[in-house]
Parts: structure tokens; C-alpha cells; sequence
């Protein structure tokens, strides 16, 4: 077997088994004990962090794919093969919420994030038509302040054609890599196009440690 079919199957057989969903945590205080690597899922309301879950797993229905933005009011924790959790946080900043509940979730998430020591990794989603708003720098400041692996994934790729898509990816590389490059990678993404879902699994696969050395540069590169 090639290095690039067994770095495949290592990613594949990482998400190939059993997913399932821990608990829903409205508050710190139900979240479940550090016990294993997380990778936290983070971005904006209605971005898409409940269809990467999905993509990822190959399960449709694992993480509830709301059609209201701000519909997410808990961090939900999925168990992936007794080797990991992948946490879905709460969506951050739609307009539409009221103020109270959305500094709530403000505060919920900042006090997850700051204080949850096995949090292993950061996978930040932007809307490839709106990225980089303020509070997607903020996350890469702070993932960079932290000396955590921050993961961007430029979803709903789908919705511009490709030169379109490849054009907003060079652009938001270019800036990524001079304020973040140290600590932050990038590629598009399109769940209902099933498209980067491999170069994904690879990145958390290579953060688990699941990957040679060489291998686990390459799969965390910036797509492009």
C-alpha cells in the first residue's frame, strides 16, 4: 500500500466507526469530564458546523442541521471511537437573537474555550462569501495566544463557481498565512458536495497523531 493510501486509511477508519452524541451542555457545569482530545467546531450561526459533523461521520442525522440560524443553544459532544470528541458550539453572533440569550452564548463559549484543558484543536468555519468577520480573527488570535492547531474551513464552497471559489481561497490564504500561519491552515469545503471531507478527516486524524510525521504535514497544509 502507497504512504498516500494508508495516510487515507488511517483518516477513513477513524470516522468509519461508531459515532454517538454524549450529552448537550447548556451550561459548564453539564459538559462531560476531560477524558479525551477535543476538537471544537466553531463559527458564526448558520455556517455550517452541524453539517461538517454529518459530512465527516457519514452520518446524516447525527448532529441536528437547523434551518433557523441561532437555533444551537448548547455544546453538543460526539464520541468518535472512544479516541476523541468533536464538540458542536453554539453559533455565534445572529442578528436575529435576542441580546440576552446571544451574550449568554457569548459568555458559554469563551468560558469553554478558555478553560477546557483537553481542547486539542480548533476547527473554524466561514461562510467562503462573508470570511474573516471580527469575530473569526478573534478566534485565530486566540488560537494563536493559545499555541492551538486552528483548522479553516471556507464552507458552502458550492455556492460560487470554481474560478470564484479558488479566487476567495488565495485571498483569504494570503491573509491566514501572514497574521496566522503558524498556527492555521485552510481549505474549502461543501458538505452537500461532499467536497474536502477527506482533506478534513485527514487533519483531525493527523492532530490525533494517527499519521506519520511527513503525513501529517501535508494533510494539515493550506489547501490550494
Amino acid at each position: 500500500m502507497s504512504e498516500d493510501a494508508e495516510r487515507d486509511e488511517a483518516a477513513r477508519k477513524l470516522f468509519a466507526g461508531a459515532c454517538d452524541f454524549v450529552a448537550g451542555a447548556a451550561s459548564l457545569d453539564a459538559i462531560p469530564k476531560d477524558t479525551l482530545p477535543e476538537f471544537a467546531f466553531v463559527g458564526r450561526s448558520n455556517v455550517g458546523k452541524s453539517s461538517l459533523v454529518n459530512a465527516l461521520t457519514g452520518r446524516n442525522a447525527l448532529a441536528r442541521v437547523s434551518q433557523t440560524p441561532g437555533r444551537t443553544r448548547q455544546i453538543n459532544f460526539f464520541n468518535l471511537g472512544g479516541l476523541c470528541l468533536l464538540v458542536d458550539l453554539p453559533g455565534y453572533g445572529y442578528a436575529k437573537v435576542p441580546i440576552p440569550l446571544k451574550l449568554h452564548w457569548q459568555q458559554h463559549l469563551e468560558a469553554y474555550l478558555s478553560s477546557r484543558e483537553s481542547l486539542a484543536g480548533v476547527v473554524l468555519l466561514m461562510d467562503i462569501r462573508h470570511p474573516l468577520t471580527d469575530f473569526d480573527r478573534l478566534m485565530l488570535d486566540w488560537a494563536q495566544a493559545s499555541r492551538l492547531p486552528i483548522h479553516v474551513l471556507l464552507t458552502k464552497a458550492d455556492k460560487l463557481a470554481y474560478g470564484a471559489a479558488k479566487n476567495a481561497l488565495l485571498k483569504v490564504r494570503k491573509e491566514i498565512l501572514a497574521g496566522w500561519g503558524d498556527v492555521a491552515t485552510l481549505q474549502l469545503f461543501s458538505a452537500p458536495k461532499r467536497q474536502g471531507v477527506e482533506e478534513a478527516q485527514l487533519v483531525l486524524a493527523g492532530w490525533l497523531g494517527l499519521l506519520e510525521d511527513g503525513e501529517e504535514e501535508e494533510a494539515s497544509g493550506v489547501e490550494g
